[in-house]
């Protein structure tokens, strides 16, 4: 399953313009290849393979301790808690989804989307669930969403340093091809650049 192509190079150009350094003119080591280095992140594939284990654990713990202290939430806090576990349980079998297929095949639009959804989605959901005493916060569930909340923070970070590898090498990627393609093919640019000089030439002899 892949992203649309129109959401696709909407996150491209948002890691881009994000996640692009700067400072960087050129590729660290010029005879080597970009092509051969590999930016994937053994810690965040090691985050993203123990999530998904211990989010299950964690449902069906919110879940029981939803059950049990159902009858003395507020209508208010009873209708927020479980959008917040619909919204929650979707968001986080995409984000993991995007999160494997963005590491480990270096995509830079599903590891950016990964990023967004931590970032914007489900980092402030637990944090509401972790913080907000209104919910009448079990040890268990304060336990479970600390775990979670940790989770996602480490992910946070090294999916963001992960992002700021691959678009640098696919920057330097395409510096390196533009650089082969003027190597084999140096004959319309010099000739280009030939024709400029006469023509500079001719004019300043003049008439006569």
């Amino acid at each position: 399953m892949e992203l649309p192509q129109p959401l696709r190079r909407r996150l491209s150009s948002f890691s881009r313009t994000v996640f692009t350094d700067s400072r960087r003119a050129g590729p660290q080591h010029p005879g080597g290849r970009a092509d051969n280095e590999i930016v994937s992140s053994l810690p965040l594939q090691m985050s993203l393979y123990f999530n998904v284990y211990f989010f299950p654990f964690w449902w069906l713990s919110t879940v029981v301790m939803l059950h049990l202290k159902y009858l003395v939430l507020s209508d208010y806090y009873k209708f927020i808690l479980v959008t917040i576990m619909i919204l929650t349980s979707l968001i986080e079998v995409i984000r993991l989804y995007l999160g494997y297929m963005g590491n480990l095949q270096e995509k830079v639009p599903e590891l950016a989307g990964f990023w967004l959804l931590s970032l914007l989605l489900q980092l402030p959901i637990i944090l509401f669930l972790l913080f907000n005493e209104g919910l009448k916060i079990q040890p268990l569930e304060r336990a479970v969403h600390i775990i979670f909340a940790l989770f996602l923070t480490f992910q946070v970070i090294a999916a963001f340093v992960t992002l700021k590898r691959m678009v640098n090498k696919l920057a330097t990627r395409f510096r390196l091809n533009e650089f082969d393609r003027l190597e084999e093919h140096p004959g319309p640019v010099f000739h280009s650049l030939g024709m400029e000089e006469r023509g500079v030439s001719m004019a300043g002899r003049g008439p006569g």
